[in-house]
Protein backbone atom coordinates (compact mmCIF):
# COMPACT_ATOMS: atom_id res chain seq x y z
CA UNK A 1 0.00 0.00 0.00
CA UNK A 2 1.23 3.25 -0.75
CA UNK A 3 -0.28 7.02 -0.28
CA UNK A 4 -1.32 9.25 -3.02
CA UNK A 5 -0.49 12.70 -2.78
CA UNK A 6 -1.11 14.87 -0.04
CA UNK A 7 -4.30 15.81 2.24
CA UNK A 8 -7.19 15.93 -0.22
CA UNK A 9 -10.74 17.26 0.27
CA UNK A 10 -13.40 14.20 0.70
CA UNK A 11 -15.24 11.78 2.94
CA UNK A 12 -13.74 11.14 6.12
CA UNK A 13 -15.77 7.45 5.82
CA UNK A 14 -15.80 4.38 3.50
CA UNK A 15 -18.02 1.42 3.31
CA UNK A 16 -16.70 -1.93 2.10
CA UNK A 17 -19.08 -2.10 -0.94
CA UNK A 18 -17.67 1.36 -1.73
CA UNK A 19 -14.05 -0.68 -2.01
CA UNK A 20 -15.38 -3.48 -3.93
CA UNK A 21 -16.96 -1.36 -6.29
CA UNK A 22 -13.86 0.71 -6.77
CA UNK A 23 -11.92 -1.94 -7.17
CA UNK A 24 -13.67 -3.48 -9.81
CA UNK A 25 -13.82 -0.31 -11.63
CA UNK A 26 -10.15 -0.13 -11.51
CA UNK A 27 -9.75 -3.90 -13.37
CA UNK A 28 -7.69 -3.92 -16.06
CA UNK A 29 -6.22 -6.62 -18.34
CA UNK A 30 -2.50 -7.31 -19.31
CA UNK A 31 -1.24 -9.95 -21.65
CA UNK A 32 -0.15 -12.35 -18.54
CA UNK A 33 -1.95 -10.28 -15.17
CA UNK A 34 -4.98 -8.60 -14.35
CA UNK A 35 -4.23 -5.83 -12.06
CA UNK A 36 -6.77 -5.05 -9.17
CA UNK A 37 -6.15 -1.40 -8.25
CA UNK A 38 -7.93 -0.35 -5.24
CA UNK A 39 -8.24 3.37 -4.51
CA UNK A 40 -8.89 4.14 -0.86
CA UNK A 41 -10.19 7.11 0.35
CA UNK A 42 -9.94 7.50 4.38
CA UNK A 43 -10.05 10.69 6.45
CA UNK A 44 -8.49 12.97 3.87
CA UNK A 45 -5.91 10.67 2.52
CA UNK A 46 -5.57 9.27 -0.71
CA UNK A 47 -4.31 5.50 -0.71
CA UNK A 48 -3.54 2.93 -3.28
CA UNK A 49 -3.32 -1.07 -2.71
CA UNK A 50 -2.11 -3.13 -6.03
CA UNK A 51 -3.36 -6.45 -6.35
CA UNK A 52 -2.86 -8.79 -9.16
CA UNK A 53 -4.31 -11.85 -10.56
CA UNK A 54 -3.18 -14.40 -12.62
CA UNK A 55 -4.86 -14.93 -15.99
CA UNK A 56 -4.54 -18.17 -16.16
CA UNK A 57 -7.20 -18.77 -13.28
CA UNK A 58 -10.70 -19.84 -13.69
CA UNK A 59 -13.37 -17.49 -13.27
CA UNK A 60 -14.61 -19.24 -10.06
CA UNK A 61 -11.15 -18.86 -8.82
CA UNK A 62 -10.41 -15.34 -9.40
CA UNK A 63 -13.66 -14.16 -7.71
CA UNK A 64 -12.49 -16.29 -4.47
CA UNK A 65 -9.07 -14.79 -4.77
CA UNK A 66 -11.14 -11.31 -5.26
CA UNK A 67 -12.88 -11.99 -2.24
CA UNK A 68 -10.26 -13.01 -0.43
CA UNK A 69 -8.52 -9.77 -1.04
CA UNK A 70 -11.61 -7.91 -0.14
CA UNK A 71 -11.63 -9.43 2.96
CA UNK A 72 -7.98 -8.72 3.91
CA UNK A 73 -8.76 -5.05 2.61
CA UNK A 74 -11.51 -4.52 4.97
CA UNK A 75 -9.83 -5.63 7.94
CA UNK A 76 -6.65 -3.42 6.37
CA UNK A 77 -9.09 -0.66 6.80
CA UNK A 78 -9.85 -1.04 10.06
CA UNK A 79 -6.38 -0.88 10.56
CA UNK A 80 -5.71 2.00 8.48
CA UNK A 81 -8.76 4.23 10.19
CA UNK A 82 -7.32 3.34 13.90
CA UNK A 83 -3.77 4.74 12.48
CA UNK A 84 -5.42 7.50 10.77
CA UNK A 85 -7.59 8.38 14.40
CA UNK A 86 -4.51 7.65 16.18
CA UNK A 87 -2.75 10.03 14.36
CA UNK A 88 -5.16 12.86 14.34
CA UNK A 89 -5.87 12.20 18.08
CA UNK A 90 -2.30 13.11 18.58
CA UNK A 91 -2.03 15.85 16.19
CA UNK A 92 -4.74 17.35 18.39
CA UNK A 93 -3.19 16.65 21.46
CA UNK A 94 -0.29 18.55 20.20
CA UNK A 95 -2.25 21.45 19.49
CA UNK A 96 -4.15 21.75 22.92
CA UNK A 97 -1.06 21.93 24.37
CA UNK A 98 -0.34 25.57 23.35
CA UNK A 99 0.08 27.19 26.52
CA UNK A 100 0.27 31.05 27.26
CA UNK A 101 2.10 32.04 30.63
CA UNK A 102 -0.65 33.57 32.83
CA UNK A 103 1.86 36.97 33.05
CA UNK A 104 0.61 37.00 28.98
CA UNK A 105 -3.22 36.64 29.67
CA UNK A 106 -4.36 40.07 28.22
CA UNK A 107 -5.79 42.45 31.09
CA UNK A 108 -9.56 42.24 31.99
CA UNK A 109 -11.57 42.72 35.31
CA UNK A 110 -10.31 40.03 36.93
CA UNK A 111 -6.74 39.89 35.62
CA UNK A 112 -4.12 42.17 35.07
CA UNK A 113 -1.28 42.15 32.66
CA UNK A 114 1.95 41.83 33.92
CA UNK A 115 5.53 41.99 32.72
CA UNK A 116 6.96 38.54 31.46
CA UNK A 117 10.03 37.28 33.77
CA UNK A 118 13.53 38.68 32.89
CA UNK A 119 15.08 35.48 31.17
CA UNK A 120 11.36 34.97 29.16
CA UNK A 121 12.72 34.84 25.60
CA UNK A 122 11.47 33.78 22.29
CA UNK A 123 13.73 33.84 18.89
CA UNK A 124 12.05 35.89 16.30
CA UNK A 125 10.95 33.79 13.08
CA UNK A 126 11.88 35.80 9.77
CA UNK A 127 11.00 35.72 6.35
CA UNK A 128 13.58 37.69 3.98
CA UNK A 129 11.37 37.52 0.81
CA UNK A 130 10.21 40.86 -0.20
CA UNK A 131 6.71 42.55 0.22
CA UNK A 132 5.95 45.45 -1.73
CA UNK A 133 8.31 48.20 -0.29
CA UNK A 134 10.09 46.09 2.35
CA UNK A 135 12.65 43.50 1.75
CA UNK A 136 11.85 41.21 4.80
CA UNK A 137 9.32 40.02 7.33
CA UNK A 138 9.49 38.69 10.46
CA UNK A 139 7.03 37.27 13.67
CA UNK A 140 9.15 39.17 16.31
CA UNK A 141 9.44 37.12 19.32
CA UNK A 142 7.38 34.47 17.89
CA UNK A 143 3.85 34.49 19.43
CA UNK A 144 2.41 31.14 19.75
CA UNK A 145 0.20 31.33 16.72
CA UNK A 146 2.42 32.31 13.24
CA UNK A 147 1.45 35.54 12.34
CA UNK A 148 1.01 36.66 7.83
CA UNK A 149 1.38 39.48 5.85
CA UNK A 150 -0.10 40.27 2.13
CA UNK A 151 0.47 43.28 0.04
CA UNK A 152 -2.14 44.06 -2.84
CA UNK A 153 -0.28 45.77 -6.15
CA UNK A 154 -3.68 47.18 -6.73
CA UNK A 155 -4.57 49.00 -4.18
CA UNK A 156 -0.59 49.43 -2.43
CA UNK A 157 -2.43 48.30 0.91
CA UNK A 158 -0.95 45.57 3.59
CA UNK A 159 -2.72 43.42 5.15
CA UNK A 160 -0.76 42.04 8.70
CA UNK A 161 -2.40 39.02 10.85
CA UNK A 162 -0.93 38.42 14.14
CA UNK A 163 -1.22 37.71 17.51
CA UNK A 164 1.19 38.51 20.06
CA UNK A 165 0.37 39.23 24.51
CA UNK A 166 1.38 43.10 23.86
CA UNK A 167 4.23 45.32 22.30
CA UNK A 168 5.04 47.04 25.72
CA UNK A 169 7.20 45.82 29.08
CA UNK A 170 10.51 44.32 28.49
CA UNK A 171 9.79 42.42 25.43
CA UNK A 172 7.69 42.07 22.05
CA UNK A 173 5.02 39.77 19.80
CA UNK A 174 4.38 41.26 16.64
CA UNK A 175 3.80 40.82 13.04
CA UNK A 176 6.89 43.62 11.62
CA UNK A 177 7.30 44.22 7.81
CA UNK A 178 10.83 45.98 7.53
CA UNK A 179 13.75 47.43 5.85
CA UNK A 180 17.19 47.57 6.95
CA UNK A 181 17.77 51.12 6.21
CA UNK A 182 20.32 53.88 7.80
CA UNK A 183 20.43 57.82 8.74
CA UNK A 184 17.01 59.65 8.56
CA UNK A 185 13.36 58.33 8.37
CA UNK A 186 9.97 59.73 7.44
CA UNK A 187 7.22 56.78 8.00
CA UNK A 188 3.27 56.97 8.04
CA UNK A 189 0.47 55.12 7.13
CA UNK A 190 -3.29 54.83 7.17
CA UNK A 191 -4.74 52.61 9.76
CA UNK A 192 -8.02 50.42 9.27
CA UNK A 193 -9.20 47.68 11.51
CA UNK A 194 -11.43 45.72 9.77
CA UNK A 195 -13.05 44.26 12.71
CA UNK A 196 -14.51 46.56 14.87
CA UNK A 197 -15.16 44.46 17.64
CA UNK A 198 -11.82 43.29 18.81
CA UNK A 199 -9.74 43.61 21.45
CA UNK A 200 -9.28 47.63 22.47
CA UNK A 201 -5.52 46.90 22.89
CA UNK A 202 -4.36 45.85 19.98
CA UNK A 203 -2.25 47.79 18.48
CA UNK A 204 -1.17 48.77 14.77
CA UNK A 205 1.79 50.75 14.45
CA UNK A 206 4.49 52.58 12.58
CA UNK A 207 7.95 51.20 14.27
CA UNK A 208 11.77 51.90 14.25
CA UNK A 209 13.86 49.26 15.99
CA UNK A 210 17.16 48.23 16.80
CA UNK A 211 17.25 44.65 15.92
CA UNK A 212 14.61 42.00 14.96
CA UNK A 213 15.00 40.26 18.79
CA UNK A 214 12.19 40.82 20.76
CA UNK A 215 13.56 42.80 23.98
CA UNK A 216 14.96 45.62 21.37
CA UNK A 217 15.65 49.30 21.85
CA UNK A 218 12.94 50.69 19.45
CA UNK A 219 10.41 53.75 18.98
CA UNK A 220 6.74 53.20 17.52
CA UNK A 221 4.10 55.42 17.06
CA UNK A 222 0.90 53.30 17.74
CA UNK A 223 -3.07 53.49 17.52
CA UNK A 224 -5.10 51.51 19.31
CA UNK A 225 -8.46 49.69 18.66
CA UNK A 226 -9.67 51.45 21.54
CA UNK A 227 -8.56 55.22 20.16
CA UNK A 228 -5.44 55.70 22.34
CA UNK A 229 -2.86 56.85 20.50
CA UNK A 230 0.97 57.45 21.79
CA UNK A 231 4.65 57.44 20.86
CA UNK A 232 6.33 54.84 23.26
CA UNK A 233 10.27 53.77 23.28
CA UNK A 234 12.33 50.97 24.80
CA UNK A 235 15.26 53.26 26.06
CA UNK A 236 17.57 49.85 26.30
CA UNK A 237 17.51 46.44 25.25
CA UNK A 238 15.33 44.51 27.68
CA UNK A 239 14.00 47.93 29.29
CA UNK A 240 10.81 48.63 30.55
CA UNK A 241 8.85 50.76 27.85
CA UNK A 242 8.37 54.05 28.40
CA UNK A 243 5.46 56.36 26.21
CA UNK A 244 3.58 59.85 26.34
CA UNK A 245 0.33 60.21 25.10
CA UNK A 246 -1.31 61.85 22.45
CA UNK A 247 -4.64 61.37 23.91
CA UNK A 248 -6.26 59.31 26.55
CA UNK A 249 -3.98 61.42 28.98
CA UNK A 250 -5.58 60.29 32.28
CA UNK A 251 -6.97 64.31 32.97
CA UNK A 252 -4.59 66.04 31.11
CA UNK A 253 -6.28 67.33 28.13
CA UNK A 254 -5.80 65.82 25.02
CA UNK A 255 -3.09 66.69 22.24
CA UNK A 256 -5.10 65.00 19.69
CA UNK A 257 -9.31 64.70 19.56
CA UNK A 258 -11.26 63.12 16.54
CA UNK A 259 -10.63 60.32 14.66
CA UNK A 260 -7.08 59.22 14.39
CA UNK A 261 -6.58 58.02 10.88
CA UNK A 262 -3.27 58.30 9.52
CA UNK A 263 0.07 57.85 11.65
CA UNK A 264 3.56 58.93 11.39
CA UNK A 265 6.84 58.76 13.07
CA UNK A 266 9.80 60.73 12.34
CA UNK A 267 13.65 60.04 12.51
CA UNK A 268 15.73 63.33 13.09
CA UNK A 269 19.27 62.23 14.58
CA UNK A 270 18.33 60.58 17.77
CA UNK A 271 15.09 62.25 17.79
CA UNK A 272 11.82 60.78 17.24
CA UNK A 273 8.79 63.00 17.12
CA UNK A 274 4.72 61.56 16.54
CA UNK A 275 3.10 62.90 13.42
CA UNK A 276 -0.75 62.27 12.93
CA UNK A 277 -3.58 63.81 10.62
CA UNK A 278 -6.99 63.25 11.78
CA UNK A 279 -9.24 64.29 9.00
CA UNK A 280 -7.21 64.04 5.89
CA UNK A 281 -5.70 67.47 6.59
CA UNK A 282 -1.60 67.14 6.03
CA UNK A 283 0.31 65.61 8.71
CA UNK A 284 1.36 67.46 11.72
CA UNK A 285 3.63 67.24 14.49
CA UNK A 286 1.81 66.64 18.05
CA UNK A 287 4.01 66.93 21.11
CA UNK A 288 7.92 66.99 21.76
CA UNK A 289 10.33 64.58 20.15
CA UNK A 290 12.21 62.09 22.72
CA UNK A 291 15.89 61.45 22.59
CA UNK A 292 16.83 57.72 21.83
CA UNK A 293 20.49 56.73 20.26
CA UNK A 294 19.38 54.17 17.74
CA UNK A 295 22.44 53.31 15.36
CA UNK A 296 22.85 52.43 11.81
CA UNK A 297 21.96 50.44 10.63
CA UNK A 298 18.66 49.87 12.38
CA UNK A 299 14.89 48.53 10.97
CA UNK A 300 11.85 50.55 10.38
CA UNK A 301 8.63 49.44 9.13
CA UNK A 302 5.11 48.88 9.91
CA UNK A 303 3.33 46.28 12.61
CA UNK A 304 0.60 44.83 14.10
CA UNK A 305 -0.06 43.12 17.33
CA UNK A 306 -3.98 41.42 18.57
CA UNK A 307 -2.21 41.64 22.10
CA UNK A 308 -4.02 38.88 22.57
CA UNK A 309 -1.50 36.07 23.06
CA UNK A 310 -2.93 33.13 21.27
CA UNK A 311 -5.81 34.66 18.78
CA UNK A 312 -5.01 36.54 15.92
CA UNK A 313 -6.49 39.64 14.27
CA UNK A 314 -5.94 41.97 11.08
CA UNK A 315 -5.01 45.55 10.58
CA UNK A 316 -4.65 47.15 7.10
CA UNK A 317 -2.03 49.71 6.00
CA UNK A 318 -2.47 51.94 3.15
CA UNK A 319 -0.86 54.80 1.21
CA UNK A 320 2.48 53.92 3.35
CA UNK A 321 5.05 56.23 2.85
CA UNK A 322 8.61 55.34 3.78
CA UNK A 323 11.78 57.97 2.83
CA UNK A 324 15.28 57.67 4.19
CA UNK A 325 15.01 61.55 5.32
CA UNK A 326 13.41 63.63 8.26
CA UNK A 327 10.63 66.16 6.91
CA UNK A 328 8.63 63.87 3.88
CA UNK A 329 5.88 62.65 5.61
CA UNK A 330 2.61 63.43 4.01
Amino acid sequence: MMRKGGQISCSDKITTSVIHHTAKSFISTTSTLQLGVYLIRLQGFEYILYVTFCEVMSTTKKQKVYNMYSKKLSGLLIALTCCVASYRSSAQTTAAKVVVPEWAQPGSATHKQVPPPPDFHRPTRTDNTPIGIFTGQSDVGAAVVPGSSSFNAATRQYTIVSAGYNVWYTRDEFRYLWVKISGDVSLAADINFPDTAGYDDRKAFVIIRQGLNDDSKEAVVALHGGGLLHLAWRPEKGKMMKEVRANNREGLPDLVSGHVGRIGIEKHGNAFTLFVSTNGEPMHQVGDPIQLDITSPFYAGIGFCSHLPATVDTAVFSNVVLVNAAGKLR
